[in-house]
This record gives structure tokens, sequence and C-alpha cells, in this order.
């Protein structure tokens, strides 16, 4: 079963993602913030990471910038979940790293596309 790494700051989305992901057969594991986050992706080596763009302090663009900087956790997949819709945030996405990139409210088949595609790859 194919680990999911979720960096989410909002508890109820974190819980709501997190249940249906589990329904749909993945192993999850959460990160609360995005210094959790890049830690988790080392410490747990999910087979791919769902990272919230707004995270607080540290954006998900800077997360995901160091994930892919660390050898040990470049080659990890990852889309970026924003609830902005704009273009110029899908191209700051791919610039930073990121595999894909979707927008929230999740339209969980659309998103389970793409995990899809990305675990694919590996």
């Amino acid at each position: 079963m194919p680990k999911i790494l979720l960096v989410e700051d909002n508890e109820m989305n974190r819980d709501m993602l997190g249940r249906r992901l589990q329904r749909h057969g993945f192993e999850l594991c959460f990160a609360v913030d995005a210094p959790s986050g890049i830690a988790m992706a080392s410490t747990e080596q999910p087979d791919l990471i769902l990272m919230d763009i707004a995270l607080g302090e540290m954006d998900g663009w800077e997360a995901t910038r160091r994930i892919k900087s660390n050898p040990a956790t470049a080659e990890i997949p990852i889309i970026a979940l924003t609830a902005h819709a704009l273009a110029s945030d899908r191209d700051k996405s791919v610039e930073v790293g990121c595999a894909d990139f979707d927008t929230k409210p999740v339209d969980m088949p659309r998103l389970l596309a793409k995990i899809s595609a990305c675990l694919g790859k590996r």
C-alpha cells in the first residue's frame, strides 16, 4: 500500500482528506507545518507528498525546494494543493519541483488520477 505524506496545517482539511485517502487504500502520515513536513519526508520516505502551499511562516513552495534539494528525498513526487487556482501558482509549483498541482476543495477522482500518474512514474 503506497504511503502518502500529507502536509496540511488545517486540522479539518487534514482529517477529511486523510480519511478519504485511507478509504482508497493509502497509508497516511501527517505533518502540520513545513518544517515537520521536510523532516518527515526524510524519516518516513513516503511514496508521494501532498503539499499544502499556504502553511504559515514557511510556505509549501519553500518546503518543496528543501525536499527536492536533499538527495535522500529529491525523487519523492510532490503534488501541490492550494485554494488558489491561478496560473501563476501552478507555474511556481512546477518551478520549485512539484510533479503536479491541484486545487481545493479537492475533487477526489481528479486527485486520485494525479496520485496514480505520479506513483506510476516512480
